[in-house]
């Protein structure tokens, strides 16, 4: 068993939500978001609502959607305002989350969202024009608290996204002041990649 756990720690795998390293390097680990089952809707409408969900242990995930167009925030929010963090095209989001961990704390999140292009042919959104971009985003704390968008990755036009993602969370989100400096896309950016708000 103990060395079973040893290759598939040397082959770089992980499970979801496994247990957290006590060392500084960076981990990840993955939880699953179902709308229905996870979260606990604090406001509805003819367009969206909003929701409170789990996430990993006690660092909660805030689901908000309006118009066909969603967003989401991690942790502990506090009084920090920031604008709707979304994409201008109709879109939503993957149901695993990664979340960048330091000595078993978070501090970044990734999230794949989908981008619903539309066919300039037809007019009709089309999964020919989907888009596909990995999102990322602080994570507030109790000492810091707010969250927002980072950065964003083309998961079409970059075949590493994944790892620049990661890269991307590792080197930027701590000194990154929500509100203050405005989130980028890392590698190369597509026709696909939509028109987030945050860019605005």
């Amino acid at each position: 068993m103990k060395q079973a756990l040893k290759t598939l720690l040397a082959a770089g795998m992980l499970f979801l939500a496994a247990p957290v390293a006590t060392s500084a390097n960076p981990q990840s680990v993955y939880t699953k978001l179902d709308l229905e089952k996870d979260c606990k809707f604090t406001e509805t409408h003819e367009q969206g609502g909003r929701a409170v969900c789990t996430g990993y242990r006690q660092w909660p995930v805030h689901f908000s959607e309006g118009d066909l167009r969603q967003q989401v925030r991690y942790g502990f929010q506090g009084n920090i305002k920031t604008g709707w963090e979304s994409f201008g095209q109709f879109n939503r989001i993957n149901d695993t989350i990664e979340w960048r961990l330091e000595n078993g704390k978070p501090y970044a999140t990734i999230l794949r969202w989908f981008i619903e292009n539309m066919d300039p042919d037809t007019g009709a959104v089309s999964k020919k024009y989907l888009g596909n971009v990995l999102v990322i985003s602080s994570v507030g704390t109790t000492e810091k608290p707010g969250s927002c968008i980072v950065g964003y990755v083309d998961a079409r036009a970059n075949g590493n996204a994944n790892q620049i993602a990661r890269d991307v969370a590792d080197t930027l989100v701590r000194k990154f002041i929500c509100g203050q400096d405005l989130p980028a896309f890392h590698g190369v950016r597509g026709e696909l990649s939509g028109n987030p708000t945050s860019l605005r």
